[in-house]
């Protein structure tokens, strides 16, 4: 496109461009009076006029902006009572006076220290069981969760390791058993309110306890692929003594310990466990008591632990002699067809005399067969002779 001034009048009517261009004459001119007026004001705060400075080149630099700086709230005055503060040295190259830092910004993020600080994993909240089992009751602490395999384990585990009585004694449990809140609870108070006024009965206190199994990842009665047993899941404890402050210990299946203790200690157990298992009940449990807190439907209970009787102190070895007073044995009489009767008046005088003499004629016949054996010919034996072709 060509806008010379010469073709003008080829490309715009007549007049068109003569219009033009005094309207631009006339914008120029106000533009002008403009820059003059803004150039004046500019110059008497000190800054250059804008645009036309910079279309000649001597625009001056621009003096920077002086920075607000925003007051910082100065921390409170140290109370008198408050510790002495020390004082870390200062480094030698740090400066002297640091500059205030600038106010942080309401969308800025966190601090990289604390923003890398890991945060600590929150406490377990501890059960209502491990709250009540304090050390007033017992000595037990807490141990990890055990999650083994088939089932074995549980949690809310704690290591029984003594009773404390209410008295402030404590009885220790040999060796310390392995055992869930709930359990180690109930063992706590079947001490504590049963067997402790028991043995103190007995001319001495109860000193320890004798555990015999507590916490073992097995199947029932030591079987290879049986049932999980209680003692798996740490719910059983197998009692075999307890012993006492003047030195004796009470089996619980000594046959020798009065059989009214034992009762007693039969009674109290049935009454706080679901499963109590003793002589009687199978033969892996005749020489302790396994107590466990099973639960089945129906609350169902398990007590099978027959008390037996004191044995005797000396075995009879032979029969005691028959008393002078007793009655006389009865006898069975002899059958009177067997003998033959000398009273008849029909009876022989050879049957009389073989009634008479029995062992003659037992002699007579015995010897019958011998002169009878003498007499009689012996075979002989023939030979086959060989024949010679």
């Amino acid at each position: 496109m060509n806008c010379t001034a010469e073709k003008a009048s080829r490309k715009w009517p007549d007049g068109a461009f003569r219009r033009g261009g005094a309207a631009m004459v006339t914008a120029a001119a106000a533009l002008l009076c403009l820059g003059m007026q803004a150039g004046s004001a500019q110059a008497a705060r000190g800054a250059p006029g804008f645009p036309w400075d910079d279309l000649f080149g001597v625009r001056p630099q621009r003096a920077h902006k002086s920075v607000r700086r925003s007051a910082v709230p100065l921390p409170k005055p140290r109370p008198a009572e408050a510790p002495a503060a020390t004082e870390a040295p200062a480094a030698a190259d740090a400066p002297a006076a640091a500059e205030p830092a600038p106010p942080a910004r309401s969308g800025a993020t966190a601090k990289p220290a604390e923003a890398a600080k890991p945060t600590e994993p929150p406490r377990p909240q501890l059960s209502a069981c491990r709250q009540a089992l304090t050390e007033e009751i017992a000595i037990a602490p807490s141990i990890p969760d055990i999650h083994g395999a088939g089932g074995c384990g549980g949690e809310d585990l704690v290591r029984l390791e003594a009773i404390v009585l209410p008295d402030k004694r404590k009885v220790a449990v040999k060796p310390a058993a392995i055992l869930r809140c709930k359990m180690a609870s109930a063992v706590a108070d079947w001490v504590r309110t049963d067997i402790a006024p028991l043995a103190q009965s007995l001319g001495g206190g109860i000193s320890n306890l004798d555990n015999f199994d507590s916490f073992e990842c097995r199947g029932r009665n030591r079987v290879v692929g049986a049932q999980l047993s209680e003692h798996g899941r740490a719910n059983a404890l197998d009692v075999r003594a307890f012993g006492l402050t003047n030195g004796k210990s009470i089996s619980l299946t000594d046959r020798s310990v009065p059989r009214d203790l034992r009762e007693t200690v039969l009674h109290s157990v049935c009454a706080r466990f679901s499963t109590v298992l003793g002589p009687g009940s199978d033969w892996y449990h005749e020489d302790h008591i396994h107590l466990d807190l099973t639960e089945r439907r129906s609350n169902y209970r398990i007590c099978q632990w027959s008390v037996y009787d004191p044995l005797p102190r000396v075995a009879p070895l032979l029969p005691a002699e028959r008393p002078e007073a007793a009655p006389p044995r009865a006898v069975a009489a002899k059958s009177d067809a067997s003998k033959p009767d000398a009273s008849r008046p029909d009876a022989s005088e050879a049957d009389r005399g073989k009634a008479d003499e029995p062992d003659a004629a037992k002699s007579t016949d015995a010897a019958a067969p011998e002169s009878a054996a003498e007499t009689k010919p012996q075979p002989t034996k023939k030979r086959r002779q060989s024949r010679r072709l």
